[in-house]
């Protein structure tokens, strides 16, 4: 009996550190940075250049190419805009979209 228990220890703590390192992210080198740099200035240029979405209020940052769009815009359309916009710019990988919709624009008209 204590050899089970003893086993069963060893395997439940072996897949516990295993979980542990297969989520553990290594940091990103200095060129993966740049990159990264650049493309978030390439996606912020082609959201602001864009007459169709008022990009002052949307967020941008990037991870290993990822594209993370946070912050808010006043329709569905610029939504669907800015996710575009982003997804088009060369070395975007992915765009993961957090933004959120403010019904009403800018003149608060609808109820939050």
């Amino acid at each position: 009996m204590q050899q089970f228990c003893r086993a069963r220890f060893a395997v439940g703590g072996s897949i516990a550190l295993l979980a542990l390192l297969g989520c553990a992210s290594t940091a990103r080198t200095p060129e993966q940075r740049a990159a990264d740099t650049d493309v978030k200035a390439r996606v912020e240029a082609a959201l602001n250049a864009d007459p169709r979405i008022y990009a002052r209020h949307v967020d941008v940052n990037v991870n290993r190419g990822v594209v993370h769009l946070g912050g808010f815009v006043w329709s569905d359309s610029e939504m669907r805009f800015a996710k575009a916009d982003a997804a088009a710019v060369p070395g975007v990988r992915g765009v993961a979209d957090q933004i959120e919709l403010m019904r009403g624009g800018m003149s608060g008209g609808a109820s939050r």
